[in-house]
């Protein structure tokens, strides 16, 4: 059986990659620096290997966010892409960069010192669809 094969890339469509893996672990991360550099009440990430990842569109531009880790996103259009610690064998990528984000289940908490007390994933809120379509 072969590994799945994953792929995304930012708003734009400048940067896109693909990686092979198959579990991935996905997870929600509650730090201060994840909701800072996508703007939202957390990030999801999913975790490949880091040598399994590459672009094939463009390439993202990275900055170091911390003394441990860099963050990467579109030159382009600002889309986050990516999180990796230094010397660590795994990428942590945007769920929402990816082409089929629903294939991918979140199953830990991290970061849980700063989750804002509001931030349930609650089903009982009332829907709406958007206008715009991807």
């Amino acid at each position: 059986m072969s590994e799945a094969r994953w792929s995304g890339g930012c708003l734009c469509g400048s940067c896109r990659y693909e990686f092979s893996g198959d579990p991935l672990h996905a997870g929600y991360c509650h730090c201060n620096m994840c909701k800072r550099a996508t703007g939202g009440a957390f990030a999801i990430l999913v975790q490949p290997p880091l040598a399994a990842f590459k672009w094939t569109k463009g390439k993202a531009r990275s900055f170091s966010s911390s003394p441990i880790a860099i963050r990467a996103f579109c030159p382009d259009c600002g889309t986050p892409l990516f999180l990796q610690y230094d010397d660590d064998e795994l990428i942590r990528v945007t769920v929402g960069s990816l082409d089929h984000p629903n294939q991918v289940v979140p199953r830990t908490h991290y970061g849980v010192e700063s989750r804002l007390d509001w931030a349930e994933i609650g089903s009982d809120l009332p829907p709406e669809e958007t206008r715009e379509r991807f």
